[in-house]
């Protein structure tokens, strides 16, 4: 399953996308904001995405805001989120390829449509390389995580 939120920055981004990933018969589902909300926090949707993403090793996660920093530190306070703010296909094939990548946040105050199309289908369809490198790599950061989780 794919899981997508954003607030009011990133709502609009979030809708046509969504319904880009249906056309092409993805699983997805929208954690919201169901409407844009120039009031609402970032917070709640990063937090509902990043908690959907991890519940199977299946599931991906797509989070949007204005500059994507701030759901994509949200998404990181989640144990096993590995999340990455991402702005272009060589940092979202990157991503999956070397850090196995669960969830990207994207800026919608910076990607048009077609730019964050593209940056999805890359992270959707690049497989992690298990190269035992970024295995060690990743083994070290969920070390870290759970150090600091005491």
């Amino acid at each position: 399953m794919i899981y997508l939120g954003a607030d009011h920055r990133g709502f609009e981004l979030k809708q046509k996308l969504f319904q880009r990933l249906k056309d092409e018969g993805m699983m997805v589902s929208d954690l919201g904001n169901d409407h844009l909300d120039p009031n609402d926090d970032y917070p709640d949707f990063a937090e509902k995405v990043a908690e959907a993403t991890v519940s199977s090793l299946e599931n991906k996660g797509i989070l949007l805001c204005g500059s994507g920093v701030g759901v994509d530190m949200v998404a990181n306070k989640v144990p096993g989120v590995r999340a990455a703010l991402v702005d272009d296909v060589t940092v979202a094939r990157q991503s999956r390829e070397h850090e196995d990548v669960n969830v990207i946040s994207l800026p919608a105050d910076v990607l048009d449509e077609e730019e964050a199309w593209n940056i999805i289908k890359i992270f959707l369809s690049t497989p992690f390389s298990g190269d035992e490198r970024h295995i060690r790599r990743l083994e070290e950061v969920k070390d870290i995580e759970e150090k600091h989780a005491k």
